[in-house]
């Protein structure tokens, strides 16, 4: 039994899940590693200590450990604020008179939904794109013939130059369209050394001239951003996506903030990220949409095609990188948008290559 006995705080460190162990008084008398960074206190701290003793611990799990009965077999409570983060907590009455307290990291689990949403865009947008060409081409192709037709006839009528003008502007945007879905779904990448912030400049200019006064445009940058490995008309593209969104949502302030965070569950186990918030006081993202927001035909206007976000976080993906939304106040989420594009700095240039191709 002893050789047991000294290997179970071994194989309970090894757990992503924190465990912790409350005596009948409600004292630490156990807990792991992951309890650690979860509570926020080293074991020698927290032992003999009751949750309510230490910093931060949220009211609801004191309450509910408070309130627990022998006869309980358990309780669940979800999406609690500890000081490592958000965790689902399960406790659990033990025979002696003990609680039992596992809580779930939920960053992982979010993680893990992500890498589902982007494996379902990802197939969504294979299958457009072969809906596209094949639902498309077709008529396009008799558009092209019937205006090539007429600028021929057009052409040689001395007194309708004009309409064969038109006639060859239909054969050019067809051309165009046909060109432009045989790349849907398939962006090309070209990943250089690039300096970020004469891109984000560039993107300030588009936007400021083509919404003028509406829009106030505050920056809040980190000044030790390194140079990125990355396509810059892509990230061109996706900022300018965002941005425009955001004034169409009749935004009057609109904030760009750039950050450099480290955390694994980030960007497939990439420690160091590069973090671009675009963030305004427009109307928000309606909640019937947000689960669906980066999925291709979801839009929330009338005028929109639902690509435009589909095809940022695609190419936010081709960099290794994400694209997320969240409501800028969490009390009044019918106002305000926050749009955070992460791409990865440890890295970044071998996953662009691979990206490539």
């Amino acid at each position: 039994m002893k050789p047991e006995t000294a290997r179970a705080p071994v194989a309970l460190d090894l757990l992503d899940t924190a465990v912790i162990r409350l005596d009948a008084e409600g004292r630490i008398i156990e807990l792991n590693t992951a309890a650690e960074q979860c509570i926020g206190a080293g074991r020698e701290t927290a032992r003999k200590q009751t949750p309510a003793e230490l910093v931060d611990i949220p009211t609801e799990l004191i309450a509910a450990l408070e309130s627990m009965s022998g006869s309980e077999r358990g309780r669940h409570l979800q999406e609690l604020q500890m000081p490592g983060g958000y965790y689902d907590c399960t406790i659990q009455a033990v025979g002696d008179g003990s609680l039992l307290l596992e809580l779930h990291d939920l960053r992982w689990e979010r993680h893990r939904m992500k890498l589902q949403q982007r494996e379902l865009q990802s197939g969504l947008m294979n299958l457009l794109s072969r809906n596209l060409g094949h639902e498309i081409r077709n008529p396009l192709g008799g558009i092209r013939g019937a205006a090539q037709m007429l600028a021929r006839e057009l052409e040689s009528d001395l007194e309708l130059p004009d309409l064969a003008t038109l006639a060859r502007l239909v054969m050019r945007e067809s051309d165009r369209i046909e060109e432009l879905i045989a790349r849907f779904g398939q962006p090309t990448m070209d990943p250089t050394e690039v300096d970020f912030y004469p891109v984000l400049t560039e993107v300030i200019e588009l936007v400021t001239a083509e919404f003028g006064d509406q829009v106030s445009i505050q920056r809040d940058f980190d000044p030790s951003l390194p140079p990125l490995h990355c396509d810059a008309a892509a990230i061109r593209q996706i900022l300018h996506n965002l941005m425009r969104n955001a004034c169409q949502a009749q935004a009057s302030k609109l904030l760009l903030r750039t950050r450099i965070e480290h955390d694994p569950t980030l960007l497939h186990g990439t420690h160091s990220a590069l973090r671009v918030d675009v963030e305004d006081d427009g109307a928000g993202v309606p909640e019937s949409l947000r689960p669906l927001l980066f999925l291709p035909m979801v839009t929330g206007r009338r005028d929109g095609t639902g690509l435009g976000l589909a095809l940022a976080q695609q190419m936010a993906a081709m960099h290794g990188g994400s694209l997320t939304y969240e409501p800028v106040n969490q009390e009044d989420q019918s106002r305000g948008s926050r749009f955070s594009l992460f791409l990865p700095l440890n890295g970044s240039r071998r996953t662009a290559e691979n990206s490539d191709g």
